[in-house]
């Protein structure tokens, strides 16, 4: 039988990564959302200025809870902007191209919700890089 048990256990740094990640994307997405929808922002702005707002919370709860990290802040800080904008650009910018690609090939399932669709995409992908460059890049232990 297959189990989770290795993952769900509360000192799993992936695991904790998790629950850092689920109030980063509330607030993030959250934001990116009423940017988009609420303010009218174009989509880079929206999923921009959301992913800060989800960024400054994520930097603290990550370097405090889920790595138990001693990496200076200024230090950290540097490398986990590096890592976030690179993060943002590579997922948001591929989540659009899948978005435009759904909605080219199926326009009328994806037409009207294409940027939502890239939204939730790129929020996908982004927290899959975004472990890896926190884990390695960020706060990483010596």
């Amino acid at each position: 039988m297959l189990t989770l048990k290795g993952y769900r256990n509360r000192t799993n740094p992936f695991f904790r990564f998790l629950l850092v990640g689920i109030v980063n994307t509330m607030v993030g997405l959250s934001m990116m959302f009423f940017m988009l929808r609420g303010l009218h922002l174009s989509y880079w702005w929206a999923t921009f200025i959301g992913n800060a707002v989800g960024a400054s919370v994520s930097f603290f709860l990550n370097r405090s809870f889920t790595f138990h990290s001693d990496v200076l802040i200024i230090n950290g800080m540097l490398r986990f902007i590096v890592v976030i904008l690179s993060c943002y650009y590579l997922a948001y910018s591929f989540s659009q191209m899948v978005a435009h690609r759904l909605a080219v090939l199926y326009p009328h399932l994806f037409i009207h919700v294409r940027e939502d669709v890239a939204v939730l995409l790129g929020a996908l992908f982004y927290t899959g890089l975004n472990y890896l460059g926190q884990k390695t890049i960020v706060f990483w232990k010596k």
